[in-house]
């Protein structure tokens, strides 16, 4: 067995692959509040949250008025994007809400709550808060014991606005 990689490795960006640019900047700005950093004309967009340069990558490079993969095929399951506390998570929510984009669940993990939909284009995404890791579940043996369990939305939604909605 190799020696595990260095536990200061962070995943940085993803690069999705999309049927319409300005469709994608729709979702992913207007809906969920990232922020586009550099635009590479009709073709390509990155956008952020906080001013870092990128974290979410959209281009049209292969994929220009192309259909999602079809079940059954390899590829990205989800990309995960964790918000800093339940707050956030809750405005991420009730923009989804407003925006009406329909969720394809909602779990309680027991070390984090999570909410699961689609992109435009099909891509699969998980918005999650993780708790404190003092209060995850752990089995005899110490180790985390993630479950999977219902989140409820309407407790989430009762969360008051995060400081910086």
């Amino acid at each position: 067995m190799s020696a595990p990689i260095h536990p200061g490795v962070r995943i940085g960006h993803v690069h999705l692959k999309v049927a319409d640019l300005e469709r994608a900047l729709a979702f992913y700005c207007g809906v969920l509040g990232f922020q586009l950093t550099q635009r590479y004309g009709p073709q390509a967009a990155f956008v952020s949250a906080g001013g870092y340069h990128h974290h979410i990558g959209l281009n049209t490079w292969e994929s220009r008025g192309g259909k999602p993969p079809p079940p059954g095929t390899t590829g990205l399951y989800h990309v995960a994007i964790l918000y800093p506390d339940r707050a956030s998570l809750a405005d991420a929510l009730r923009r989804l809400i407003e925006h009406k984009i329909p969720l394809d669940g909602a779990a309680d993990h027991g070390v984090s709550e999570a909410i699961y939909l689609q992109d435009p284009d099909g891509n699969g995404i998980e918005l999650y808060t993780d708790r404190d890791p003092a209060v995850w579940p752990r089995d005899a043996k110490g180790e985390i014991s993630m479950t999977t369990g219902p989140l409820d939305l309407d407790a989430l939604l009762a969360e008051p606005p995060s400081p910086s909605s």
